[in-house]
């Protein structure tokens, strides 16, 4: 029989941990390999799918600014038909304007001067009153400022 020496049985413990050492690496990178497959297929069917998607948002975004386009003719020609009523306004107001305050102030000179003789006998009316924030005034204080 023939006996085994220290420097042996270290050579086989060393020879038994590379070859633990090489199983466990072995598993280890096929697992990485079966992670990477997996990440390959993950990213081509991101890929398949996010192509068509990128497409669709491109027509929505130029839809969007054909849209904001026809938008902002719209504004245009509203601003210009306020600016056309506001000239239109003040044209009216001013051939119209003046003689409708004469005929309104003759109306009420008229009115004034009829009443003025037939409302002799009748009772004085009450002060008016100014209300102001919820409070009413009387004429008298009113009158003084």
């Amino acid at each position: 029989m023939r006996t085994v020496s220290g420097g042996e049985v270290a050579g086989i413990l060393v020879a038994v941990f590379w070859a633990i050492l090489v199983s466990f690496l072995a598993v280890a990178l096929s697992r990485l390999a079966q992670t990477l497959k997996a990440t390959t297929k993950l990213v081509a069917e991101v890929t398949d799918q996010a192509v068509p998607l990128l497409a669709d948002a491109s027509r929505t975004v130029r839809s969007a600014q054909t849209q904001i386009d026809r938008v902002d003719a719209i504004a245009s020609d509203v601003q210009e038909v306020t600016s056309n009523a506001s000239a239109l306004s003040t044209t009216v107001a001013s051939a119209f304007g003046g003689p409708l305050v004469k005929v309104a102030a003759f109306g009420y000179g008229v009115r004034r001067a009829l009443g003025g003789r037939k409302g002799e006998g009748a009772p004085a009316k009450p002060p008016r009153r100014t209300v102001i924030v919820g409070r009413t005034v009387p004429a008298a204080r009113r009158k003084r400022k």
